[in-house]
């Protein structure tokens, strides 16, 4: 970047702070109030809208057409683009608002750029607070960003742009492979809490070998080594997916002692506690255990579940990973309203829709193809991915355009 001017985000932008509205004062309609939690990583999200009563005086907080939103509580520097179909809307505490006053600089090229990862960085390290981030926006004004001539500015921002819409087009065609298999279950077999087609149901333990807790072995991550059994806390166990990129090890004489929970392939493991009302929640999530027998163990955050030979796996996984289970899950739930546990007596209990075995196969078998699909379209994406990070580490380095 040492060929382009170097400007103060100040000197470029204005930077608005948003107003502190009362949740209490929300209405049904009027003025969407774009709040933090609206702000994610490149895009503003609209899930859970609250709308505020029209006011002159709150005039100065109306938010225009691709307005520029970052972050400045809990995770901070997410930089998102508000877009027309969410107006008119207010703008919350919490969220600052850039909008550009030199015209050599190009919005696009903007958004693009504080979406580079090197400011995600910087305004993690400039944020103060321990339990939560806190960044400022004196230092978001002083805060150095190239300027290009326009020219390359726009070359820049739309060689991303075409860069970033192959990766969302991965992920639709990703979302599209969840849909259609959705769409099978539905209609082979209906919603598999309130059963309309009538199928037979039984307790969870009726169908399971073994039903099980882990352990948090004695002395906590002080027993965990660089190298040997895998063990797998909440944090590995996503839907329908083992995450290993933090995965923790205990020594063999460790996984001995734990003898009831040595892991066997196509057991699945269910999350035991977690937050309840967050889409991410890591309460209740299931996933299926594709490794060699023995060869990892579980904490004590974890449930294994070691169905009979007669049960098709992939179908009860996936009985246990769809919306509406998920609804009956944080029915049955117990604890506070933050954060929420599955007993094991919940665990046994639930009811399982059982149709003939031959339909269970038939489906698990279009699940295994259709995730046979999904994990060659997520290995692309990954791959998209890390060609788009060096094409923005390249773009604003200087080393093209």
């Amino acid at each position: 970047m040492g060929k382009w001017d170097m400007v103060r985000l100040g000197d470029v932008c204005e930077i608005l702070n948003g107003f502190a509205f009362k949740s209490n004062n929300y209405v049904d309609s009027g003025y969407r109030v774009i709040r933090i939690t609206n702000v994610q990583k490149g895009v503003i999200v609209d899930d859970d809208p609250k709308y505020y009563t029209a006011s002159q005086t709150l005039d100065k907080y109306k938010l225009h057409d691709k307005d520029l939103l970052i972050s400045l509580t809990g995770n901070v520097g997410r930089v998102g683009l508000i877009r027309e179909d969410l107006l008119p809307a207010y703008l919350n505490q919490r969220v600052a608002c850039l909008r550009e006053k030199n015209p050599a600089l190009s919005k696009e090229f903007l958004f693009s750029f504080l979406n580079f990862d090197n400011f995600e960085r910087a305004a993690i390290s400039s944020s103060k607070g321990l339990a939560q981030k806190n960044m400022s926006t004196e230092w978001l004004k002083d805060y150095e960003i190239p300027l290009p001539p326009l020219e390359a500015q726009q070359q820049i921002a739309d060689a991303l742009d075409r860069a970033s819409a192959l990766i969302e087009k991965r992920k639709t065609q990703i979302e599209k492979l969840d849909l259609l298999v959705r769409s099978q279950f539905i209609e082979m077999f209906g919603d598999p809490v309130t059963n309309p087609k009538g199928w037979p149901v039984r307790k969870l333990k009726e169908i399971a070998l073994a039903i099980q807790s882990g352990n948090t072995p004695k002395g906590g991550k002080q027993v965990y080594v660089d190298s040997g059994i895998m063990f797998f806390r909440s944090q590995n166990v996503w839907r329908n997916k083992i995450e290993l990129s933090d995965i923790a090890y205990i020594e063999e004489k460790t996984h001995k002692k734990m003898s009831q929970t040595r892991l066997k392939n196509k057991d699945i493991l269910i999350t035991k506690t977690g937050r309840f009302n967050t889409e991410n929640s890591s309460l209740g999530r299931a996933a299926l255990f594709l490794g060699d027998d023995d060869s990892a163990n579980i904490n004590g955050h974890v449930y294994l579940v070691r169905l009979d030979e007669n049960s098709a796996h992939e179908f009860i996984l996936y009985i246990l990973i769809t919306d509406e289970y998920r609804d009956y899950i944080r029915k049955v739930c117990v604890g506070g309203i933050d954060k929420r546990q599955i007993n094991k007596e919940h665990l046994e209990e639930f009811p399982i829709i059982m149709p003939p075995t031959e339909l269970q196969c038939q489906f698990s078998d279009f699940f295994l193809q259709v995730e046979t699909q999904k994990y060659l379209l997520q290995k692309s994406l990954q791959k998209l991915e890390i060609n788009y990070k060096s094409l923005m580490q390249k773009c604003f380095n200087g080393e093209i355009f």
